[in-house]
């Protein structure tokens, strides 16, 4: 791939430097084949104490009026979030737009300040942790965000932008800051000559490469990857996401991947939460969730995915579903189950209970009071919503239709 503007280096080649330490084919050239292909026996999620752990996290955005800026409503962007992360896991997090799938990265990140809840990193609570406070964390948790066009500061080159974690933390690597850029543009499969040029003169899955390789520099433990591939093209997305893996078995990583695409987060994702309306609706293992979904709106999103051959799919009882009606406004979602306005399933329990995220297998938790598979746990309501709507519907009609009969009665006589 060629830079847009004509005078940028090519997208790495087959032949361009990657770090010897890996093990599979350079990232960086050659075809692209993604990396962590699904097994038929579930996944393997790493053992010991989580690296992250987030409970009750909420974060609300105030709607304000007038020249007082008084409050008149917030926007539930994230609205009480509970999971961990385990060192060396990678968690997905999938969504539509607008769930609060970025708005959570940040809050871990600490890039915004939280409304409530608690974000513990290594065992100690960062929740409120100042900016003095959060400084030598920094190091430890940093982020790789959507926009490689805009993330990169246009005016400075290469060398300087990935070096800026060294000068702002008062780090110096050995043997220098340019050698250790130099370095790492060679981990991420750039050429180390490049140190001098700027932004401009490379393309998109380069300038992505480039944003890794700055969150890589002071070798952190956590990475939230906010929409890492949305804005490549689709033969270089596959290199960036083997790049990631790659990166994360040399190093040691620790992921949580923001993304809307399926079809990348299967192949990334140790386990996959699902968001819906600022909330986790399903969080699983992504060979549990791909096989066997619980919740309508997970089975609603896989339904979507494209497959080669949709005859196949429909063999298998995959056929698309179609969500009706619109995503209800964060401003004032629905009561009970946020997803009843749109379900397929929902009863009046639906409208009146919020469900929990219980765990109905193990290492399966889902937020449901009618989860797939599951009839001899759910509730005795058992009337749809969608039935009880339609009743109404037609009474109204009938009503209406009896008091126009009425007065054209009144109107004969």
């Amino acid at each position: 791939m060629t830079n847009p503007e004509g005078a940028g280096a090519p997208e790495p080649s087959a032949g361009a430097s990657a770090t010897p330490a890996l093990s599979k084919e350079s990232p960086s050239g050659g075809r692209a084949v993604l990396s962590k292909e699904p097994t038929g026996s579930g996944d393997v999620v790493p053992d010991g104490e989580p690296l992250l752990r987030v409970s009750g996290l909420t974060k609300h955005f105030p709607v304000t009026k007038g020249i007082f800026k008084r409050q008149v409503a917030a926007v539930k962007a994230v609205d009480g979030l509970d999971f961990d992360v385990r060192a060396g896991e990678t968690l997905g997090v999938v969504g539509e737009s607008g769930c609060g799938k970025s708005t959570m990265g940040r809050l871990i990140t600490r890039l915004l300040d939280s409304s409530s809840g608690t974000i513990e990193f290594g065992g100690q609570d960062i929740t409120h942790l100042g900016t003095a406070g959060m400084r030598p964390l920094r190091r430890d948790i940093q982020m790789i965000f959507q926009d490689p066009y805009s993330s990169l500061n246009p005016r400075h080159p290469v060398g300087a932008i990935v070096g800026a974690p060294f000068k702002l933390q008062n780090v110096e690597p050995e043997g220098g800051v340019k050698k250790e850029v130099q370095r790492l543009l060679e981990v991420v499969g750039l050429n180390p000559e490049h140190y001098n040029r700027y932004p401009h003169e490379f393309s998109g899955g380069q300038r992505q490469r480039i944003g890794i390789a700055r969150a890589l520099a002071l070798k952190p433990k956590l990475v939230v990857a906010d929409e890492p591939v949305s804005a490549l093209d689709v033969s270089i997305q596959a290199q960036v996401v083997n790049l990631l893996d790659d990166l994360q078995q040399e190093m040691g990583l620790t992921y949580v991947i923001i993304a809307h695409d399926l079809s990348v987060i299967r192949h990334v994702s140790d386990r996959i939460a699902v968001m819906y309306l600022g909330k986790i609706v399903e969080l699983t293992d992504r060979q549990s969730l791909y096989d066997r979904p619980l919740h309508p709106y997970t089975r609603a999103l896989l339904s979507a995915v494209p497959v080669p051959d949709p005859r196949g799919k429909a063999k298998r009882g995959s056929e698309r579903i179609l969500l009706q009606g619109d995503v209800p406004s964060p401003i004032k979602p629905p009561s009970g189950c946020r997803f009843h306005t749109r379900c397929w399933k929902a009863t009046r329990i639906c409208k009146a209970q919020e469900p929990p995220l219980v765990s109905l297998r193990t290492g399966h938790q889902v937020a449901c009071h009618h989860p797939e598979n599951f009839e001899d746990q759910q509730p005795d309501d058992t009337e749809l919503l969608s039935e009880v709507e339609k009743a109404n519907e037609q009474a109204a009609l009938d009503k209406t239709a009896v008091a126009q009969r009425d007065r054209e009665a009144v109107g004969k006589e």
